[in-house]
């Protein structure tokens, strides 16, 4: 049986994965897997490598060596193929800005479902139920009509929250996915990520210690390119003899810094 077959693989593997900018490493030979079911903060400080890993594991970058599978395929040699099992949601996610919501959404719906396994009699229903439902879900039914350049930042990201959830895929990368969020809308993202979590497995991107204590079954600390800590925030307290996952933070990542000097 392969691993795209076997239903106890994991829904993401990265084994010894580096990414390297000319003489700057972004990433140092970071492992991990990560199943169905699984919440997963990606945590660091700012410029630890998140976002380049993030983008590594969408397809959108190549690394410079190690392995990534998406459900058993590797995103080197399968990207087209990793790339539908994912719903990304990029930092400063890229949109049309002179489009409405409607017709940017309508657009990437029939851009990424427009593949044989879901043609049906009536695409154009398929289209607008797919559109409906993402609406819905992300609560921008009332901007659906401005253009996307008249929008705050908060429901920018919520459009792009929208278009990373197109096709209810298995795998969802979120980076940064409340920033700009009101307090409300933070704790609706926030719940609509532990129920969505349940049946797929999430990997968000963030720095903020309070996102990865309320969401994450589990939290992988990065800092300058390496995996510093991957456990359960017990198992980190626990392991860094700490009451808040804040002094934990704070001791992981300077002891980091110190040991670079």
């Amino acid at each position: 049986m392969t691993q795209t077959e076997n239903k106890h693989s994991p829904a993401l593997f990265l084994q010894n994965v580096i990414k390297q900018f000319d003489k700057i490493t972004a990433v140092s030979n970071i492992s991990f897997s990560a199943h169905k079911g699984e919440i997963i903060a990606l945590l660091g400080p700012n410029g630890a490598g998140k976002s380049t890993l993030m983008n590594m594991i969408a397809g959108f970058l190549s690394p410079t060596s190690g392995t990534i599978l998406v459900k058993g395929n590797d995103v080197a040699s399968n990207d087209l193929v990793t790339k539908k099992d994912i719903g990304f949601l990029p930092e400063g996610a890229p949109m049309y800005a002179d489009m409405s919501v409607k017709l940017f959404l309508k657009y990437i719906i029939e851009l990424k479902l427009k593949t044989p396994d879901v043609h049906c009699r009536e695409p154009k229903k398929f289209y607008k139920k797919e559109l409906e439902r993402i609406m819905n879900i992300a609560k921008i039914n009332d901007v659906a009509e401005q253009k996307i350049e008249t929008l705050s930042k908060g429901y920018l990201r919520r459009v792009g929250f929208a278009q990373s959830i197109i096709g209810n895929p298995p795998i969802l990368l979120l980076d940064e996915p409340t920033d700009g969020l009101d307090p409300n809308q933070k704790e609706h993202i926030r719940d609509l990520i532990a129920e969505m979590g349940k049946d797929k497995t999430i990997v968000i991107s963030t720095h903020l210690l309070d996102e990865a204590e309320t969401m994450a079954t589990r939290i992988i600390l990065v800092n300058h390119g390496k995996i510093v800590v991957d456990g359960t925030l017990k198992d980190i307290l626990a392991q860094t003899r700490k009451n808040t996952l804040e002094e934990a933070f704070k001791t992981l990542t300077q002891a980091r810094e110190n040991t670079d000097e």
